[in-house]
């Protein structure tokens, strides 16, 4: 495999560079092989860029959804404990069991119940923020809006929502490429205070049943779905974090990349009916989840490599996003561009269950923001980007506008 090698000078995830844009490092892998092994960081795996490719893992029960889990010290414990549960790091049948149960709170039909609440709690965000005449989009709008949706769906107090911001920070590096054992360490302490909460919410939700997802997930299991305690418990941290990190990076990637097209997002303003192509180019763009890993259950021939047993596949949707081969002038944004298959959310048996709920908030709080402050504009020429690789995320994003 010594001549499918990448140079670290070439391809560096840990890069301040990558970190800014990593579009024409995907470029040079995908051109060099679009399934590629790439000797970098502090281990060797394959790197998939190419559309099709990537589809065709994706889809293939011949790979799994696995977490590697590194030795660590004795406080990584906790959080592996949850991974190991998480419906995210699980395969079928234990995998269908587990999605199953949950998707009846996320039908189509369920999710359109939360409009109201949704489209109530964007006004009332902009509401405060609309006399100040400025805003840090993602603290005070990007990020509060998913957090109020998603804790209000598992029937969290209103005045714990800010602790679960520092909590879900922590736990999202210790999922990333660019995790270290300080990182871990600090996530198993953040997993060990989760784990107790969330069995203290179970047990008042056991005595006093609400009308929310908790009490439908424990009135689930009572009924025999099988969902155990633990299970349980990692499924409300998993909601949690994914709840909110993929709609908080879609809505500020989203109005980042609007705004730095003015022409895009003047069409957009003037025609509101193109919300729904706008999000899905917003998705394949600047794609949330910039990349998702499998594992080889055996030898496997993907365009023209061999992908060996128990190897690691690190499946770069940003890349596959931007594949020239499927979508034209990939790096242009187009907000009327259609047919639009990106894979922002992924494919097959793991497409991402909050995909429908994402959208929504998502196409509310643009809308809204672009109806009720025509006048927005960046206020920084340099955004500052997460210092994370396989989610792509705005540190902070300063706009201003006329004040109301």
């Amino acid at each position: 495999m010594a001549e499918n090698i990448v140079q670290v000078s070439r391809f560096n995830p840990l890069s301040p560079e990558f970190r800014t844009n990593p579009y024409p490092f995907y470029d040079a892998l995908r051109a060099t092989a679009p399934v590629h092994w790439v000797s970098s960081i502090d281990q060797e795996d394959w790197f998939v860029t190419s559309y099709k490719e990537a589809f065709s893992i994706l889809k293939d029960c011949r790979f799994e959804k696995r977490m590697r889990i590194p030795e660590t010290s004795e406080a990584y414990g906790p959080l592996a404990h949850i991974q190991k549960n998480m419906m995210l790091f699980q395969n079928p049948p234990d995998h269908t069991r587990l999605r199953m149960l949950v998707s009846k709170a996320f039908t189509p039909h369920m999710i359109q119940e939360l409009y109201p609440y949704i489209e109530e709690t964007v006004n009332e965000l902009l509401d405060e923020i609309q006399p100040t005449g400025k805003m840090e989009l993602i603290s005070e709008f990007a990020f509060p809006l998913p957090v109020i949706v998603i804790t209000k769906m598992l029937g969290i107090p209103i005045d714990e929502r800010e602790q679960f911001r520092e909590w879900a920070n922590v736990l999202i590096r210790t999922i990333d490429l660019s995790r270290t054992e300080e990182s871990l360490d600090q996530g198993g302490e953040v997993a060990r205070k989760l784990i107790g909460y969330f069995h203290s919410l179970i047990e008042q939700c056991r005595r006093h049943p609400q009308n929310d997802l908790m009490s439908q997930l424990i009135q689930a299991e009572e009924q025999g779905d099988r969902l155990n305690e633990d299970e349980l418990v990692a499924m409300c941290i998993l909601l949690l974090i994914a709840g909110h990190e993929t709609t908080m990076n879609l809505i500020g990637n989203g109005m980042l990349s609007l705004l730095q097209h003015p022409q895009q997002c003047e069409k957009l303003r003037e025609n509101p009916v193109l919300i729904s192509t706008a999000i899905e180019e917003i998705l394949r763009y600047e794609s949330p989840t910039q990349m998702t890993v499998r594992f080889a259950t055996e030898d496997v021939e993907i365009g023209g490599k061999i992908i060996r047993k128990g190897q690691q596949v690190y499946i770069i949707l940003g890349a596959a996003n931007r594949d020239p081969e499927v979508f034209s002038n990939p790096d242009q944004l187009d907000i009327t561009r259609t047919p639009n298959h990106h894979l922002a959310f992924g494919t097959g048996i793991h497409f991402c269950l909050g995909a429908p709920l994402a959208r929504l908030e998502a196409d509310i709080a643009i809308r809204t923001l672009l109806r009720r402050m025509p006048t927005l504009q960046l206020d920084t020429k340099t955004p500052q980007w997460r210092g994370l690789i396989g989610f792509r995320g705005l540190h902070t994003l300063p706009v201003s506008f006329e004040k109301a």
